[in-house]
Parts: structure tokens; C-alpha cells; sequence
């Protein structure tokens, strides 16, 4: 799925050797981690956007979407997305705006707090939700070229060092 010739190395282990001929051995593995971490990132997000394209949205989109899918009532206030997607106030206001000129958002008044604004799902909303999934879950999270142990393997680090980094709390 790469966009170049394949190298006949491992540009992250060769890295790794250099960052050890410079005298940071005891800070190669962090190096290779976050590196490898951040390339997995590229070519997962390139996977994910390829798929949300013609639907016309990106992950963060995506995630809000399917957050208020999962909601009770198809909507949540503002200020709840922020905590569950853990971004700042603007990034749910610009989401928001976005999802809204696309019609599959709309701004409502929270019905028992002034202060509060709701997105809530369209119908249309919820139909793009639904569909991008389908082809997320076919294109994309049913085969990501390793065991279904390496993926709970990989999940159960990330967690940890979420947690760690303040993320949640058990």
C-alpha cells in the first residue's frame, strides 16, 4: 500500500544503528517506538482518509459521527464530544461546523441547560455514519496485515500508555 518502491532496508533500524553509533543506546528503543509508531500512523490515516474521501470526510469527522451514532438520543453536548474525543472546545466547534454544512449535523439548544448547545445526527447523518463504517470495517480494521493477537497486543500497550499519559483512569 506504499506510494514508492519498497527499500531493500529497514530505514527505522538503520536509525536505530546510528542512533546507537552516536552514543544514545539508552534512548534507541524510545527512538524506534515513537518512529515506527508515527509511520504507523501515516499508513493507517492513508487507509482511513482513502476510504472517508468520497464521503467527504476525515477521520475526526468520522469519530464524531460515530460517536453521536453510539449516543442514546443521536446527540451530545459540545462540550461532552470534547471530553469523549479529547480535543480542545474549538476543534468540536469547527468538526461541528463542518458536519452541519454538510447536513449531517445540526445545532440544537440543550432542552434543560441554557448554556449548553447539542449536535445532533441527521438522518442523512446517520446513513453516511453507517456507510462509511461498512467500508472502514471491509477496507480497512478487517485486515490490517497481522494476527488478531499482534492487533490485542498492540491495543493493550496503547492503553497503558494512554492511561499513563493521563488519557483515562481505571
Amino acid at each position: 500500500m506504499t506510494a514508492h518502491k519498497p527499500l531493500p532496508f529497514d530505514p527505522i533500524e538503520e536509525a536505530r544503528r546510528h542512533w546507537s553509533a552516536h552514543g544514545w543506546d539508552d534512548t534507541a528503543a524510545g527512538m524506534v517506538a515513537v518512529t515506527s509508531v508515527m509511520r504507523l500512523h501515516q499508513l493507517m490515516l492513508s487507509r482511513v482518509d482513502a476510504v472517508l474521501k468520497p464521503y467527504s470526510l476525515t477521520f475526526a469527522r468520522y469519530e464524531l459521527l460515530m460517536l453521536l451514532t453510539f449516543s442514546r438520543t443521536g446527540s451530545l453536548p459540545l462540550g461532552v464530544i470534547g471530553d469523549r474525543l479529547q480535543v480542545h472546545a474549538t476543534s468540536v466547534t469547527n468538526l461541528v461546523d463542518k458536519l452541519e454544512d454538510q447536513g449531517l449535523v445540526v445545532r440544537r439548544a440543550h432542552p434543560r441547560d441554557r448554556r449548553a448547545t447539542l449536535a445532533e445526527l441527521t438522518t442523512d447523518g446517520r446513513k453516511i455514519a453507517l456507510e462509511a463504517t461498512e467500508r472502514l470495517n471491509e477496507v480497512v480494521f478487517a485486515d490490517l496485515g497481522t494476527s488478531g493477537r499482534d492487533l490485542d497486543q498492540l491495543a493493550a500497550i496503547g492503553r497503558r500508555l494512554r492511561q499513563r499519559a493521563g488519557d483515562f483512569s481505571d
